[in-house]
């Protein structure tokens, strides 16, 4: 018994001791680290919040996490942000979020290979557009952004200067001042537009009344001006301006001038997503402004997916220059819709253009003219043509993929209008894969001389020549009763002349213009939204097939890599996607 005590009390001595000196020799395991305390989070824009904290010493990073919605919703990882040396403030701006929608934030710490538990949760909206409004009275002559949250009004003639950016956010409206006559938007030689819009987000110029009481006219249009080509000499103005006269004064109307340019490749900036509705006001008698006004702009700026709606003028008017355009719709225009002159040598794919109706217009802003074309497309007149319609460099763009649908009635197209196309003036071009409805004098005016030399002076087509009309189907062109594919000559010598419809498959359907789409409004009739229209080809339309599948020669060189032929006629793919969905807006007032 007693030898048993005695070695039980010994064991209890050496296991003391032996816990005593493991204690004493071993490293206390490392705990998780502290959590962030005070999380903030701050909306930066429609699309963005930004996060703030403040750091703790030794952290080596953080997690932050985002779930929408003001409760429930899962949380997702957004950035792992390393940990600054010593404590201070962290920032993250968290972007391409959804516009007005609230979300919530938590933030982890990762320390010695352990995270945190959560911080505290923070919350906050993105901006709604519009949310504030601004006022730009003067002229823009540094760097600036337009942002979404915010609508601005253009109150006088705004011109963004040399060297100068104009940024502009998706989303974002601007409003042309209908109080402060002619009120418009001016991107000077020198200076750049990046307008880009989304499907979702874009960016829209329109009249500052309230819907339901906008008009034709209201205000001026987005004019850009650049360093590009141009076949006039001498100093020649930008059509409208300088009614303030040449001196320049901010925000107003002094003279600018467009030619003299020599810069092929100048670039002006981005254009994408971008409606310009109820411009057109006319500063000077027959001098209203375009929805899109392009004056020398070279071949490094881009202009894709624009509308146009209720224009007192022509929708997209081109002085010289080589700017590539795509994905083009006007609604309503009180003009043409491609214009296009003084030595343009760029190109254009995919173009819708429609009109239904005359529309009223501002009262005093200008009128409807009395020669509404699809395409009217001239060399060189007037002022400054040293050698004619031969001055040089030639009108020649390419047109390719459009659908341009007339009112039908020679009451809204003017007295001298009604021509689906006006090639004139010594201009030339590619036109191809087309379709051209319901214009009431004929399908084409080709007129002059110099025009038809572009051409080879022949009927028959040639891969060389610098005007050629190929693949294009026209519909209920013509006076009643009488379909007109070519306006008849009726002067000796000829001023009017013609291509082989045959050769040059240049088809004059028997078919209606209704017939060969999904949905467009009947003639006379007056729609009231963009879901009166859908420019897709109908079943067995026979502009499904018929297009010009593959270019040679010299239109093939023109086409280079912006243009692709296509099977089919007009600016929609039977099969494709409706391109002017969710962006555009159909309106009458």
């Amino acid at each position: 018994m007693y030898f048993t005590r005695r070695a039980l009390a010994m064991s209890a001595v050496l296991l003391a001791a032996v816990t005593s000196a493991c204690s004493k020799d071993s490293t206390t395991a490392p705990s998780a680290p502290a959590p962030i305390v005070g999380v903030s989070v701050v909306a930066k824009s429609i699309s963005s919040i930004q996060i703030s904290f403040t750091s703790i010493a030794g952290d080596v990073s953080y997690d932050i996490e985002r779930a929408e919605g003001a409760t429930g919703g899962t949380f997702a990882a957004v950035k792992n942000v390393a940990a600054p040396a010593t404590a201070g403030a962290v920032t993250y701006t968290d972007s391409l979020l959804k516009t007005n929608t609230t979300y919530r934030y938590r933030v982890f710490t990762n320390k010695n290979s352990l995270k945190s538990v959560a911080s505290g949760e923070a919350t906050t909206a993105t901006l709604a557009f519009g949310n504030a409004a601004a006022t730009i009275s003067a002229d823009i002559g540094a760097s600036r952004t337009l942002y979404a949250d915010t609508a601005y009004t253009l109150s006088g003639f705004i011109h963004v200067g040399n060297g100068a950016t104009l940024t502009i956010q998706p989303g974002t409206v601007i409003k042309g001042d209908y109080n402060v006559l002619g009120s418009t938007l001016m991107i000077m030689k020198g200076a750049k537009i990046q307008a880009v819009g989304t499907a979702d987000a874009p960016i829209v110029f329109t009249s500052s009344r309230a819907a339901g009481s906008r008009q034709p006219g209201d205000w001026g249009g987005l004019i850009l001006v650049g360093n590009g080509l141009n076949n006039r000499s001498g100093a020649v103005a930008v059509e409208g301006t300088g009614t303030d006269g040449a001196t320049v004064v901010t925000g107003k109307n002094y003279t600018v001038v467009y030619n003299g340019g020599t810069i092929a490749n100048d670039n002006s900036g981005t254009l994408a997503y971008v409606r310009v509705e109820f411009g057109g006001y006319a500063p000077l008698q027959d001098q209203e402004f375009n929805s899109f006004t392009f004056c020398a702009i070279g071949s490094g700026t881009r202009g894709s997916y624009l509308e146009s709606l209720d224009g007192l003028d022509d929708s997209f008017e081109v002085f010289g220059g080589a700017i590539d355009l795509d994905h083009l719709i006007a609604f309503e225009t009180a003009d043409d819709v491609l214009d296009m002159s003084e030595g343009f040598t760029g190109r254009v794919q995919f173009a819708i253009g429609i009109s239904t109706n005359q529309l009223t217009p501002r009262t005093g802003a200008g009128f409807y003219s009395v020669d509404l074309e699809g395409i009217e497309n001239d060399g060189c007149n007037g002022t400054g043509c040293d050698l004619g319609f031969n001055s040089t460099p030639f009108t020649i763009p390419m047109i390719a993929n459009f659908t341009l649908i007339g009112c039908g009635l020679q009451s809204c197209m003017g007295a001298s209008g009604g021509h689906g196309m006006m090639l004139r003036r010594g201009t030339g071009g590619y036109y191809v894969n087309g379709v051209i409805a319901r214009w009431s004098a004929d399908g084409v005016s080709l007129r002059d001389t110099a025009t038809f030399v572009r051409g080879g002076s022949t009927t028959t087509p040639s891969n060389t020549a610098d005007l050629q009309l190929r693949n294009i189907l026209f519909a209920e062109v013509g006076p009643a009763g009488t379909p007109t594919l070519f306006q008849p000559n009726t002067a000796t010598p000829s001023t009017q002349f013609a291509l082989d419809p045959t050769a040059n498959s240049l088809t004059l359907s028997t078919a209606t213009a209704a017939s060969l789409f999904v949905l467009i409004p009947a003639v006379g009739t007056v729609p009231t939204t963009l879901s009166s229209f859908d420019f897709t080809p109908s079943t067995g339309s026979p502009i499904a097939t018929g297009g010009l599948s593959t270019f040679t020669g010299s239109m093939l060189t023109k086409a280079g890599t912006f243009v692709t032929a296509t099977t089919y006629r007009g600016a929609v793919d039977p099969a494709g996607a409706k391109w002017w969905a969710g962006w555009t807006n159909y309106a009458r007032n």
